[in-house]
């Protein structure tokens, strides 16, 4: 078997899950497209629910960019960047990862202008765009949808989460790449 053999045979994979479902569903005698149209307006409905979080978290992250609160955290924090070698570049997006996701490919667009993406901190920001997740818009998002109101741990874990991928990104952008 080719390389182009098994390539054609993986482009069919997903049409023929979908296939395998909508038959099953059939001859169990499922109303396919009737559950279907029921499952997408749950889906609207649940979206229309989530457009207050999603504008409050933005609007959140426009104050806390705006105000400087961001660079008084990079300053408060540079002492551990000495510590793991980071740039302060790499904090910044750290602390803008953890609360959107776009705003953290925008960062590391302005990063691969000013440095290169081939630069060390260009790979750090690839490696960390890769390597951690949006914290705060993801608790705002997913657990507003399914009603929890108190976070308990979840705030902490994820942020310790993220720091972890942070230092770990570092120490293997400098292993691999120094």
């Amino acid at each position: 078997m080719t390389a182009e053999m098994l390539g054609q045979g993986f482009s069919w994979f997903i049409p023929g899950l979908i296939f395998i479902v909508f038959l099953y569903g059939h001859l169990k005698g499922v109303r396919i497209f009737e559950v279907f149209v029921e499952g997408a307006q749950e889906g609207f409905m649940m979206a229309v629910k989530l457009i207050p979080y999603l504008i409050g978290i933005y609007v959140a992250i426009g104050i806390f960019r705006e105000s400087g609160a961001i660079d008084i955290l990079v300053t408060l924090l540079s002492p551990i960047l000495k510590v793991i070698k980071a740039p302060t570049d790499a904090l910044l997006l750290l602390i803008v990862r953890s609360l959107s996701g776009p705003a953290a490919l925008s960062l590391t667009m302005e990063i691969f202008d000013t440095h290169g993406p081939d630069s060390f901190i260009g790979r750090l920001a690839s490696t960390m765009l890769g390597s951690s997740d949006t914290t705060f818009y993801i608790i705002a998002v997913y657990f507003s949808s399914v009603g929890v109101r108190k976070t308990r741990y979840a705030i902490p874990l994820g942020l310790l989460a993220d720091f972890a991928s942070f230092a770990a990104s570092v120490y293997i952008v400098r292993k691999i790449f120094l």
